[in-house]
């Protein structure tokens, strides 16, 4: 087994690249029009949506924590499930529990604060390189589920509360990515900062571009079937999947680990 083969054994999260941002902006879009498919279209309202797609999202958790290695498809759907659930999840909060936008917001931020904290207390880091272990990968999908649902939170206060629309909306959060993105090649700020930052901006981006396919023209949406836009934008997702290259990430001492199992340590 060579270097590389090692570095990437223990690895089931995938390497961060730009194909890894290209599908997370399509599948937060997906989440937002898919997660409006069962409150809205089907009417299930946003309790029992949040009900079924947390059901989803633990199977799915479950089973990427099981797996021995990293299957891309399962751990995309694993992301899309996450971001279903935080459409419905935030819709609750927000509408449901009656706190509004803005109490939704701070709610989530304080949770996503929180999760990455007690991470952080435990591991040392909360970088995406050392999602090796079972116990780092419940923090992992964890921060990523509140990070998703705090995201749907932001896009809605900002296109709503803020007044700026869903178009204005998601050109706010794409300059911010773009501020994220000059840090990333410009500066030596810290990696594992400008991830969680761009991860959790990618959420509302995909967010508010949902909305704006969905929404009636009225609310400054294009007034989109809801199925058919989830049903495109998963054709999408899918041969993303099958024409881009999709590998394990590098983790930290992997080569270490392995090595230590092969000679019985």
């Amino acid at each position: 087994m060579n270097g590389t083969l090692r570095q990437h054994a223990l690895s089931k999260v995938p390497e961060v690249t730009l194909v890894f941002w290209i599908i997370k902006i399509a599948a937060t879009t997906l989440g937002e029009t898919g997660g409006d498919s069962v409150t809205m279209t089907l009417n299930w309202g946003y309790l029992a949506g949040t009900a079924l797609f947390l059901g989803l999202l633990v199977v799915l958790v479950a089973a990427q924590i099981l797996a021995k290695k990293f299957h891309p498809f399962l751990y995309w759907a694993t992301i899309v499930a996450s971001t279903t659930f935080g459409t419905t999840m935030a819709d609750f909060a927000d509408r449901s529990l009656g706190i509004g936008y803005t109490g939704g917001s701070t709610l989530l931020f304080v949770c996503v604060v929180a999760v990455l904290g007690l991470w952080y207390r435990s591991q040392g880091t909360v970088s995406v390189n050392t999602v090796s272990t079972p116990k780092v990968e419940a923090f992992y999908w964890a921060a990523i589920t509140f990070s998703q649902t705090l995201g749907t939170a932001l896009g809605d206060w900002l296109a709503d509360t803020g007044g700026l629309g869903y178009e204005g909306g998601a050109l706010v959060f794409a300059a911010g990515l773009a501020v994220v993105v000059g840090l990333y090649f410009r500066t030596s700020v810290s990696r594992v900062l400008l991830f969680w930052a761009a991860f959790i901006l990618t959420r509302p981006l995909g967010a508010t571009v949902g909305d704006f396919l969905d929404k009636p023209v009225s609310d400054g949406g294009l007034a989109l079937s809801r199925p058919l836009a989830s049903a495109a934008i998963a054709a999408f997702i899918l041969l993303c999947l099958f024409v881009l290259p999709q590998r394990a990430g590098r983790h930290p001492g992997g080569s270490k680990a392995i090595a230590a199992s092969e000679s019985g340590y």
